[in-house]
């Protein structure tokens, strides 16, 4: 390439894929045919070894080709010996040069760098010589520099040891476990026809290697390529190999006690060496003669932990050579690390989505109606962060309703939030208000964080964010604090959905922020009104403001009808609004109020003086009996509100409040007062004088318990039908 003009001095505005796709179009000299019915000068295929083609004693082994919006050949520059038998004719559709099974994946890259202008760079490719041999080459596509229009398509030559290093750095590149073991798969190609990547299926699932009994291996195909139908009865991607063949396999890795590659030559080895028609199918790529070498993937520790074992399959003319087999023993030994790595990203990342999933609400309660989406950033583990949602009724009926976001992603991130979620619903449920909730939230991610087991591990509990919600469906109203959330999209029955008006608010643990008191906010949500729980990943967009996003949102939830279903609304309403391309996960509650009849309910105020007891026992009979409750169940609820609101006279003073509500199962029954003192069941002797309230309360009851409110407490007691 020493005739190549040298690129003038770049502008600022050129992108670096610029000046190649502009240097790749200067080294195809103008005008030129297709260079690749030259007259073939060696043979650079991938059963021999590089060629030495230069001039001035130099290899040449790049090539490039231009096409136009259709992908036709314009031009070409592939006048290297190395290529030759490439017949790169102008005017041509560059798919002719593929082998069929390619064709609809290099289509597809082709189309895309067309209309994004994004490159596709350096991925391993065969091409079809016109003999019906194959090349295997380094392959990258550029969208055309200016003026030209279309696409530049560079080749380069894999010589072995460049390919080695190239097949490398491929395969490292992801987290997930299938992708890495698609990359080695393809990157083995250039030793042969057809390339399989099978592992012990405690590798493929995350789980720990251990020893296995002689011959009882377990191996689960990862990744087999090229993408093409293959025969009946064949072992595919996703399937599991016959035990019969897993036996073998593992007999061959473990010769000697010590893993080493097995090389059968021909079919009618293999066919001698299986010794059975269905494993043959099941194992040989098709019915022409073929060899095979099986190279185990071996992670190198004390001693010696066998993963799996990678398949290469090639024609019997073309045999292994000792020097390639040196070369794809040394590639398999490089990348067994990347293999295992992405098995303990494997283990993380189904432990985290374990932890959330366990975490997201399961089915709605008789006075709320709830569904939620969870998806994750990305599909390996680091992409699985501290996102969640959770709704769960609480012992006196009421409806809580949380969201939150840890800072940062992994499983400590996510066993951070798995912390913080059930702390939330413990103290919840212990009838705590949502604004004392998360005060006791902030206290406990101060003492989570620290250098060690935070940030060094790549999250940080301080500054994360949570919104409480709780749902009374009798007042039909919503109580809600937030620390440093977005606020909730409420849409009542009638009229558009509006973020609620909450005030700012830092995240958990800001101690560097002005400390000030956790705010309840209360609104209105008559039946049929529609809640959204979100978190940033839903309505972050880089084009687009944080606000703008929530109107969008808005816009979104102002759409569902009542008649929907909501888990559908819920898909439909992140598949409108979440960015294609996600940085953060996405988390969205939708949750449907729907409250108590007005005939389930009622609610009287009683002066606190020495006739209370006995106004509620009336009241409360009479509306049993309306009720058309029976005998033993009315009394029962009689003297438990009596005694209830005995304590509340004895003991609280200010108004009392009654409210009886029928639930299918049974009753609940409230009583509030103007006290702030927890009742507690003691230990009372029979004959003492006082204390025995809570004890009938206690026998008379499936469950009972307090909660506070801003003017005192209410104790609530639950009586089974």
């Amino acid at each position: 390439m020493d005739s190549t003009p040298s690129p003038s001095s770049p502008s600022p505005s050129e992108s670096p894929f610029d000046l190649v796709s502009s240097a790749l179009g200067r080294y195809i000299p103008p005008g030129a045919a297709a260079a690749g019915a030259a007259e073939a000068r060696g043979d650079g295929g991938p059963g021999g070894g590089p060629v030495d083609m230069a001039a001035e004693g130099q290899e040449q082994i790049l090539g490039a080709v231009n096409l136009d919006r259709d992908l036709r050949i314009t031009r070409s520059n592939l006048d290297a010996p190395v290529f030759a038998g490439l017949e790169a004719v102008a005017g041509t559709p560059f798919t002719d040069l593929l082998p069929p099974w390619d064709v609809p994946t290099v289509t597809r890259r082709l189309r895309h760098v067309l209309g994004t202008g994004e490159a596709h760079v350096a991925r391993v490719q065969r091409l079809r010589r016109a003999d019906g041999s194959e090349l295997v080459v380094s392959m990258s596509i550029l969208a055309a520099a200016a003026p030209q229009e279309g696409l530049t398509v560079s080749l380069i030559a894999m010589a072995r040891r460049l390919h080695l290093y190239a097949a490398e750095t491929a395969i490292g590149t992801s987290l997930d476990i299938g992708e890495t073991a698609q990359s080695l798969a393809e990157s083995l190609l250039a030793w042969g026809d057809v390339a399989a990547v099978d592992l012990d299926l405690a590798v493929w699932t995350g789980e720990g290697v251990t020893e296995h009994p002689s011959g009882r291996i377990r191996l689960r195909r990862a990744a087999l390529v090229p993408d093409r139908a293959w025969p009946e009865g064949y072992v595919t991607v996703g399937q599991d190999l016959p035990p019969e063949a897993s036996r073998l396999l593992a007999r061959a890795i473990r010769r000697d006690d010590a893993p080493q590659a097995l090389v059968i030559p021909h079919r009618r080895a293999i066919e001698r060496v299986l010794g059975n028609p269905r494993l043959v199918r099941a194992l040989v790529p098709g019915d022409r003669s073929a060899g095979v070498v099986c190279v185990p993937l071996v992670l190198d520790d004390t001693p010696p932990v066998v993963l799996g074992v990678v398949e290469v399959w090639r024609r019997t003319d073309r045999p292994f050579a000792d020097s390639e087999l040196f070369d794809l023993q040394e590639l398999v030994a490089r990348t067994s690390h990347h293999v295992d790595l992405a098995r303990r990203h494997q283990r993380e990342h189904t432990q985290v989505l374990a932890l959330q999933r366990r975490l997201l609400p399961r089915v709605g309660g008789d006075t709320v109606e709830t569904a939620s989406v969870y998806q994750p950033a990305t599909p390996d583990s680091a992409g699985v962060g501290g996102d969640w949602v959770n709704s769960f009724p609480l012992p006196d009926g009421r409806t809580a309703l949380v969201v939150g976001d840890v800072v940062g992603h992994g499983l400590g991130a996510a066993a951070t939030m798995g912390q913080l979620s059930m702390e939330a619903r413990a103290l919840l449920s212990a009838g705590l208000a949502p604004d004392e909730v998360l005060e006791h939230l902030d206290e406990t991610v101060t003492l989570l964080d620290d250098a060690e087991s935070g940030l060094a591990a790549g999250y940080s509990a301080l500054g994360s964010t949570c919104c409480i919600a709780v749902y009374d469906p009798v007042s039909h109203r919503l109580s809600l604090s937030s620390a440093g959330h977005l606020p909730p999209v409420l849409a009542p029955p009638e009229g558009p959905a509006a973020p609620l008006a909450v005030r700012p608010h830092p995240g958990l643990g800001a101690e560097f922020a002005l400390r000030e008191p956790f705010e309840v906010h209360t609104f209105s949500t008559p039946p049929g009104s529609l809640l959204a729980l979100y978190t940033d990943g839903l309505v972050e967009d880089p084009a687009l403001s944080i606000d703008d996003g929530i109107a969008r949102l808005a816009a979104a939830v102002s759409r569902v009808h009542p008649w929907d279903g909501l888990a559908q609304a819920a898909r439909h309403v992140v598949a409108s609004l979440a960015p294609a391309r996600r940085r953060d996960d996405v988390t969205l509650l939708l949750a449907r109020t729907i409250g108590y009849r007005k005939g389930d309910t009622a609610t009287w105020r009683l002066p606190a003086r020495d006739d209370a007891a006995a106004r509620a026992r009336t009241l409360v009979h009479a509306l049993l009996e309306r009720w058309d409750t029976r005998s033993d169940l009315r009394d029962s609820v009689v003297l438990l509100v009596s005694e209830l609101v005995t304590n509340a006279v004895r003991y609280a003073g200010g108004p009392i409040t009654v409210r009886l509500i029928r639930l299918g199962h049974g009753l609940l029954c409230e009583v509030g007062d103007a006290g702030n003192g927890r009742p507690r069941l003691g230990r009372n002797a029979l004959l003492d004088d006082g204390g025995r309230g809570l004890h009938i309360v206690h026998r008379l009851t499936t469950r009972w318990g307090v909660r506070w409110t801003d003017t005192g407490k209410v104790v609530w007691a639950e009586v089974t039908r």
